[in-house]
C-alpha cells in the first residue's frame, strides 16, 4: 500500500459531519459515525504539521428549497443555529480549523463546497494544490465537492474509509467513488497519509 505524504500545498477538507447526518438525526446517514477516529486521525496529522484543515457545513435557513416541505427532496435538516447543525462533538476541532458554511440561502443548493465564496478564496491565499478530502455523503456532497474541486485544477485525495454515502439511488455511493475516480481523484486510506 503506497503512502502519500502531506506536501507543503496540502490542505484537510473535510464535509458536513453534522448531527443530522449522524444517528438520530433527521437526515441520519447510516455508518455515519464510523468514519469519525479515521476523519480525528487525519485532523491530528495536518494539524501536527500546521497545515489547513477546513470543516464545511450545511447551514441552512428554515425554508430552505431541499426541504420536502418546500418540495425539495430531503427532510428539513441542518438549520443554522439548532442541534442538528452543530458538529458531531466526537469531531476533533483544533483551534486552527477553519469553518466553512454552505446552503445559506433559501435557493443555493449547498451540494458543492466550492459554492460557499469564501472556500476558493482561502484555498487560494494559502496557496493549496492538493485537498484530501473526507465526510458526508459520497454521493452527494462530497462527489459534487470533489468534482468541482478536480474543475479547478485541484489534486484530490479521496479517503475512502472516511466517507460514507446516502444511497438513495442503488449503489449511489459506489457509482460517485466511480465517478470521481474517472475525473482524476485518487482513492486512498486514511492509513496512507503519512
Amino acid at each position: 500500500m503506497k503512502s502519500e505524504a502531506i506536501e507543503t500545498r496540502d490542505a484537510l477538507l473535510i464535509i458536513d459531519i453534522q448531527n443530522d447526518f449522524l444517528p438520530g438525526g433527521s437526515l441520519a446517514v447510516s455508518g455515519s459515525e464510523q468514519i469519525i477516529p479515521a476523519i480525528n486521525r487525519c485532523i491530528e496529522k495536518f494539524n501536527t504539521l500546521g497545515h489547513p484543515i477546513f470543516l464545511t457545513r450545511d447551514w441552512h435557513p428554515v425554508d430552505h428549497w431541499s426541504f420536502a416541505g418546500q418540495g425539495g427532496p430531503w427532510p428539513p435538516h441542518c438549520v443554522a443555529g439548532t442541534f442538528g447543525a452543530e458538529f458531531s462533538a466526537s469531531l476533533l476541532q483544533p483551534a486552527t480549523v477553519q469553518v466553512i458554511s454552505k446552503g445559506v440561502r433559501r435557493e443555493s443548493e449547498g451540494y458543492s463546497d466550492f459554492e460557499a465564496p469564501d472556500l476558493p478564496a482561502k484555498l487560494e491565499r494559502a496557496g493549496i494544490r492538493r485537498l484530501f478530502v473526507a465526510g458526508l455523503a459520497t454521493d452527494y456532497c462530497v462527489l459534487r465537492t470533489v468534482l468541482d474541486a478536480l474543475k479547478l485544477g485541484y489534486q484530490v485525495f479521496l479517503l475512502q474509509d472516511a466517507v460514507r454515502a446516502v444511497n438513495v439511488k442503488p449503489e449511489g455511493g459506489d457509482r460517485a467513488l466511480q465517478a470521481m475516480r474517472q475525473n482524476g481523484a485518487q482513492l486512498i486510506s486514511s492509513d496512507q497519509i503519512s
